[in-house]
């Protein structure tokens, strides 16, 4: 899935075109701030197994014999190990009884591990030899000979397609269902490292909010956004500014701005701690906002504040969409998904991954329950003119929807 975090970094956007800096941002965003990450909690071993056995158990009732993933969020989330995908594969084959089996190249053992933390086998492979042939016998050494593999939603087609020539007597499957059956739920302790990533990027934000200066770039605001978020214990995940024009774009555009009397200033920004993130909008205007510009504030206001009255407990996820579009949609935007009006979906799952299964999103049948995280981020987009988006995140609980980070308050204090 590509993330806002992978097409920043690709350039799509404006956002974090950066120029020469200015010699402040050079020295930092003024004067020290707390670590406020100092205190967290990394997930424990012990989560980690119960992880997969949840895995297991869902095998088991659905009838499949193994679960395979590679490099990623989906690999650190299950076992701890922090690893790269590229050309050759490292990864787990998570049986649906039984301890699993790590495979990763000969010279990479020690590296992967240092950070395993669960019970595994860990087989290792030279660069004369076929690892998808480690995958068909760890499944053969437990006894499978047959049956349904399933493979975690984002592995490549090189390692599914080595996997079935390797093993063709197994039918291949998405492992869709287990993987999400997991980690769509989160944990005390996911929410609590959720909720530092949120406090930080919060905390950033009314830091550098007084210091944006006229003819600062996109760049500069975000270097300084970037500065904030590090001196209080974030790892940067993305920091994208749009200003002017470029905010009628969710993404931005590629022509430069400045910031000027009567600038909208549209920020995105997220942060991780111990490998879960952060993700909140703000958009204000620097000077004295116009009729128009408030008037549309107020309306992206007031359609987050309705998603966050419909996303109850058992409420369809798509409801939440499809109510705050139809406000929109009487108040003379869209129609739609069209512009002027709000052209993306509501929001998106969030956890290890800035963006996670489910979305808020016109059509989505998932049933909204305890431990789902979610981002609350409408918008109105005038194409030539200017947007607006406001976004934070909440988590499901048994009294329903729970915020991270407050609402901002106004155009004229958004940040309280």
């Amino acid at each position: 899935m590509l993330t806002k975090r992978d097409f920043l970094i690709a350039g799509g956007a404006a956002g974090l075109a950066v120029r020469a800096p200015r010699a402040w941002a050079q020295g930092g965003a003024g004067g020290e701030l707390p670590d406020l990450a100092a205190k967290a909690t990394p997930i424990s071993p012990e989560e980690h197994q119960l992880r997969i056995e949840k895995a297991q158990a869902l095998m088991q009732r659905q009838g499949i014999a193994a679960l395979v993933i590679e490099a990623g969020s989906a690999l650190t989330y299950f076992t701890g190990i922090r690893w790269w995908r590229s050309e050759r594969f490292t990864g787990v084959v998570i049986p649906r009884e039984g301890t699993p089996v790590v495979i990763t190249p000969y010279f990479e053992e020690p590296s992967i591990r240092e950070s395993v933390k669960v019970e595994t086998q860990v087989r290792t492979w030279h660069e004369n030899e076929n690892p998808f042939a480690l995958v068909a016998g760890a499944l053969s050494d437990r006894g499978y000979e047959d049956g349904r593999i399933a493979i975690e939603e984002t592995v490549r087609h090189f390692v599914s397609n080595g996997i079935a020539e390797a093993a063709p007597a197994f039918d291949l499957v998405s492992g869709m269902s287990v993987t999400r059956g997991v980690r769509m739920y989160k944990s005390p302790a996911e929410l609590a490292l959720m909720q530092v990533a949120n406090d930080i990027t919060l905390a950033a934000y009314k830091h550098i909010h007084p210091k944006v200066e006229p003819g600062m770039s996109q760049g500069e605001i975000s270097a300084m956004m970037n500065e904030a978020t590090t001196q209080l214990g974030g790892s940067v995940e993305f920091s994208m500014v749009l200003l002017n024009e470029a905010s009628a774009y969710p993404h931005g555009t590629n022509t430069p701005q400045t910031v000027r009397d009567g600038s909208v200033i549209l920020m995105d920004c997220g942060c991780g701690v111990h490998d879960y993130e952060s993700d909140i909008s703000r958009t204000w205007v620097f000077g004295e906002p116009t009729k128009k510009q408030r008037d549309v504030w107020n309306t992206v206001k007031a359609g987050q504040e309705l998603a966050l009255e419909t996303a109850q407990l058992g409420v369809r996820a798509g409801l939440v969409d499809e109510t705050v579009r139809a406000f929109y949609e009487s108040k003379g935007y869209g129609p739609g998904y069209e512009t002027p009006g709000l052209s993306h979906r509501l929001g998106h799952g969030i956890g290890m991954d800035g963006h996670e299964p489910v979305n808020f999103v016109e059509g989505e049948d998932t049933l909204l329950a305890p431990g789902m995280c979610f981002s609350n981020e409408p918008g109105i987009y005038i194409f030539g003119e200017f947007g607006v988006r406001l976004e934070d995140c909440l988590y499901m609980t048994e009294d329903g929807p729970k915020l991270f980070s407050p609402l901002s308050p106004s155009i004229d204090r958004p940040f309280g």
